[in-house]
């Protein structure tokens, strides 16, 4: 009986290890702030006369895969560079708790599913903008990390797709209200990956990674780039309230949020450490989904 419950103790070991490993293929946190950040593109596109249940449920579990399945592939592309670096070197691939061969399957069926419920319970604009956005992630983003700070130009593309995929999800075109949700989530990527680079920059030495701009320093120049990002977040926060898109309530919520997170710069440009990198990244991760919470309360009834 002892072996026996040594055998069951150990099978559901593996269980639970092979099922952490997946999770976190998946960058299950990352996708589900992406989803969280396409279901607001479709809420804020919403007409508001019959809620499209099959549509919203179509976009975020298809959204939530497709993420997934970027993240899952970036990990197959840089499996050998993970291996280098302290922050990755305990993914499932660089410690082989998960084959090669499974994980492209795996990357490969939720990537059909994802788009394929983009395609039935969507619109074909919208699949194929996911489809836009796995390629630039994968096939241009990753490969670039390691050839200079054009990767994070690229990569806010992408990066900034989920509320627009969210908006033509729920209306089937691209608006300039669209765009304005689009440009916001655009022009914050630059500040949050700059952040993350600095923060992550000996790291990311290791596996030849050229993210930060103005020659890749850790430097007054980089931090005034920093800066000037963030600061176009103000202007660009009122545009949803200006064109009507939301009320002043949520404006005015973008503003303070804008004014806090820009605050955070002039302390990187003081000192140029670490432990102002490290605020301005938590900042980035606060920044976006109180605004845009504050945009989705202000636009119902």
């Amino acid at each position: 009986m002892r072996t026996v419950g040594l055998t069951d103790q150990s099978i559901y070991h593996l269980v639970i290890t092979r099922a952490k490993a997946y999770y976190e293929l998946l960058k299950f946190r990352l996708s589900a702030l992406v989803t969280f950040s396409a279901v607001f593109g479709f809420i804020l596109g919403d007409s508001g006369s019959s809620f499209g249940w099959s549509n919203f449920l179509g976009l975020a579990l298809g959204g939530f895969l497709i993420s997934g399945a970027s993240g899952a592939a970036n990990e197959i592309m840089e499996r050998d560079l993970d291996k280098l670096m302290k922050r990755t070197k305990n993914r499932p691939l660089p410690l082989q708790i998960i084959s090669l061969t499974e994980a492209y399957w795996f990357t490969f069926s939720i990537a059909f599913i994802g788009l394929a419920l983009l395609w039935m319970y969507t619109n074909p604009l919208t699949t194929w903008l996911g489809v836009l956005s796995m390629v630039l992630y994968v096939f241009v983003y990753t490969p670039l990390k390691r050839v200079g700070p054009i990767a994070v130009f690229v990569g806010a593309i992408p990066g900034a797709m989920p509320p627009l995929l969210g908006w033509t999800a729920a209306t089937g075109a691209i608006s300039y209200e669209a765009l304005i949700i689009f440009g916001i989530q655009f022009i914050w990527q630059f500040p949050h990956f700059w952040a993350i680079a600095w923060v992550s920059d000996e790291d990311y030495k290791k596996a030849g990674f050229k993210l930060l701009p103005s020659g890749g320093g850790q430097d007054l120049n980089t931090a005034i780039q920093i800066m000037i990002y963030t600061l176009f977040l103000l202007p660009l926060g009122l545009l949803p309230s200006y064109f009507g898109l939301t009320g002043l309530n949520s404006g005015i919520v973008a503003t303070v949020c804008g004014v806090l997170f820009l605050a955070q710069t002039f302390s990187l440009m003081k000192d140029c450490s670490r432990k102002s990198a490290l605020k301005i990244m938590f900042g980035s991760f606060l920044y976006l989904p109180i605004v845009q919470i504050a945009y989705l309360l202000d636009k119902l009834p």
